[in-house]
């Protein structure tokens, strides 16, 4: 039986890529640089600036552009926070189920404290649950099991007993090496990591909509 379902933000629970393609486009055009379409942007997403700059502009942390054209995109990101982000269908039923059922859930994402924060709560979600971590919250990010660790003391809950869901292999490997059982969404940003079932999740959904059967079949629930 679970204790506690923990997410990844991006990708995961929030439709981001809006906001952070859109940052990525006005970036583009500071520059003089042609903008992409968001399809394009959208892999990247899972993997923050780092990603995007590398979709966007083709460079990487080592080009000597790097950090000033990062600091740029997290001043126009961080404006624009929450301007078109959303819960994805299907996730405000989800937390619903997960509450009628007693379950604990919380986020764990390696988006920075200073973004993280303010966009759970324009989502409305930070009433809603005592644990958010962040990428700069533990000492190591994702894939590292120490976010995921940190996020099971808050919740008091053990990891074998925790469900982490995620949309990127490294979501998957930080929640096998903690311990957990895994899910892979498919409707996720998902990079370029491979087939999903090559992933090692324990399991594989569509719909966040398919997580509550999982879920009442595993708690002896119809």
């Amino acid at each position: 039986m679970f204790e506690a379902v923990l997410f990844d933000l991006d990708g995961t629970l929030a439709d981001t890529a809006p906001d952070l393609g859109g940052a990525t486009n006005i970036l583009l055009l500071e520059e003089g640089r042609p903008q992409h379409s968001l399809e394009t942007l959208r892999p990247y997403v899972s993997q923050g600036v780092r990603g995007l700059l590398k979709a966007g502009f083709g460079i990487d942390s080592g080009h000597p552009d790097y950090e000033r054209l990062s600091n740029r995109f997290l001043e126009i990101y961080a404006a624009r926070i929450c301007d078109e982000s959303q819960l994805f269908s299907g996730i405000p039923e989800l937390l619903d189920a997960l509450e009628d059922m007693g379950l604990q859930w919380g986020i764990v994402t390696n988006k920075r404290m200073r973004f993280t924060d303010p966009l759970v709560e324009l989502l409305a979600l930070s009433p809603r649950t005592p644990c958010v971590v962040s990428g700069d919250t533990a000492a190591e990010p994702k894939p590292s099991a120490l976010p995921i660790l940190h996020a099971c003391q808050l919740l008091d809950c053990s990891p074998k007993h925790t469900l982490y869901v995620g949309d990127d292999l490294r979501d998957i490997q930080a929640g096998n090496a903690a311990g957990c059982l895994t899910v892979a969404v498919s409707y996720g940003y998902l990079g370029h990591s491979g087939p999903l079932d090559s992933w090692g999740a324990d399991l594989i959904i569509d719909h966040p909509s398919e997580l509550v059967p999982f879920l009442a079949s595993r708690a002896g629930l119809k």
